[in-house]
């Protein structure tokens, strides 16, 4: 059976929907960090581990060092109103005994890399890691862990904020549950008519939508900027920390492809983000409830632990979750691309959706000029000429053909 609608107004609305997710979906490649930056990170980072393993301090014998957070997800978005981005690593030092304190553990890689002059100059201690300071680019969070020998996924113990004593995390197992996720892939209607119909299978909707990261990142992609957006003009620092986003839409996106059938790309986005707060578990404990959003992957930890001490975290995230669910639930019947343009600049940036909309105007036009746009049944603009397919003749702008 064909699910595509056989209305005129039908496919409309199935088509205008695909095509705000490709816009967004452009908004993302424009967030993303560019190959040049992600390169410059990478090179850094193995510099770095290259000089502390080269310690003569026999703890610093086996490190294992690795990007982790978004750069470690793909769900990197380049940062509001400043220049540098974060690049989150680990460094795992196998052989510092658990029993040791913290701080001796934060220290014994802070001495290592201030015994490098250049290192020495852009070091900047945090409260249980070092940052390295590239001006102007990027700077490098260095957090020291050690192997957790109670965790059976392969987690490890971070100090925490005080270094009095060490928390489990596990990034890497983090990251490979994120993964499994995010290549789960949904049942798209739109998708399943078009492979039916034969006058339709081999049109190519424009613009073609480079979507090699998949709607998992891009969902996290789209939250993070978004959140960054709506939170720039309050003062109190009580925003949604990325990681618990990341977790919530990483678990709602499982819930939704497994359970639901879906129109197109923009429903399955919507969909996660109405169904993230189910995922918030509100446990007894010590004879109060409490929030808990937990890693998966090891035991004892709580992205949602401050929430449990700081009442005004959990009110701005069900405030900011509200608004970005009417923001997106809203966009599916909004008609004409001066709407949308407005629409999404609120949430996104006036300079960031710009730049998108004007490449897509401009894609058309030389497409348009080089008579290679076509309009195709259902589709509408195309790239792709077909049987089905009728050429859209140059235009002049004055009525001229």
């Amino acid at each position: 059976m064909n699910d595509f609608p056989k209305g005129m107004a039908g496919q409309r609305a199935f088509l205008r929907k695909s095509e705000i997710y490709s816009i967004l979906d452009e908004i993302c490649q424009d967030l993303d960090l560019t190959q040049s930056q992600t390169e410059s990170a990478r090179t850094s980072y193995e510099a770095v581990a290259e000089w502390v393993s080269a310690s003569d301090d026999p703890v610093l014998r086996r490190i294992d060092l690795y990007a982790h957070g978004s750069t470690g997800l793909g769900t990197s978005v380049k940062p509001l109103n400043r220049e540098d981005f974060d690049v989150d690593v680990i460094c795992r030092v196998q052989e510092f005994a658990a029993w040791r304190p913290p701080a001796d553990l934060k220290k014994i890689v802070g001495d290592r890399l201030r015994e490098n002059a250049r290192y020495a100059a852009m070091l900047e201690e945090k409260k249980r890691c070092w940052r390295l300071n590239y001006a102007r680019e990027f700077h490098l969070d260095i957090s020291p862990t050690i192997p957790n020998p109670n965790c059976a996924n392969g987690g490890e113990l971070v100090p925490d904020k005080s270094l009095s004593e060490f928390k489990p995390t596990n990034p890497r197992g983090y990251r490979l549950l994120f993964e499994r996720r995010a290549a789960l892939r949904p049942q798209l209607k739109i998708e399943k008519a078009l492979a039916t119909e034969d006058l339709r299978a081999n049109i190519e909707p424009f613009p073609a939508a480079m979507r090699a990261k998949g709607i998992l990142r891009r969902t996290v992609q789209l939250l993070k900027r978004h959140r960054d957006i709506h939170f720039a003009s309050i003062e109190a620092d009580v925003a949604p920390i990325s990681i618990l986003l990341t977790t919530l839409a990483a678990q709602a996106y499982e819930y939704c492809v497994n359970n639901f059938t879906f129109d197109t790309e923009l429903d399955v986005v919507i969909a996660v983000i109405r169904m993230m707060p189910h995922f918030i578990d509100r446990p007894f404990v010590g004879g109060r409830r409490i929030y808990v959003v937990a890693n998966e992957t090891t035991i004892g930890e709580n992205f949602a632990e401050r929430w449990n001490t700081e009442p005004a975290r959990p009110v701005a995230f069900y405030a900011w979750h509200g608004k970005v669910l009417s923001d997106f639930e809203k966009l599916p019947g909004i008609e004409g691309m001066d709407l949308i343009t407005e629409e999404l600049a609120a949430s996104y940036g006036d300079r960031v959706v710009g730049r998108v909309i004007d490449a897509r105007t401009d894609a058309i036009s030389k497409a348009r000029v080089a008579q290679k746009l076509y309009v195709a049944p259902a589709i509408g603009l195309s790239l792709t000429s077909s049987a089905a397919a009728t050429p859209v003749l140059k235009n002049t702008f004055f009525g001229e053909r």
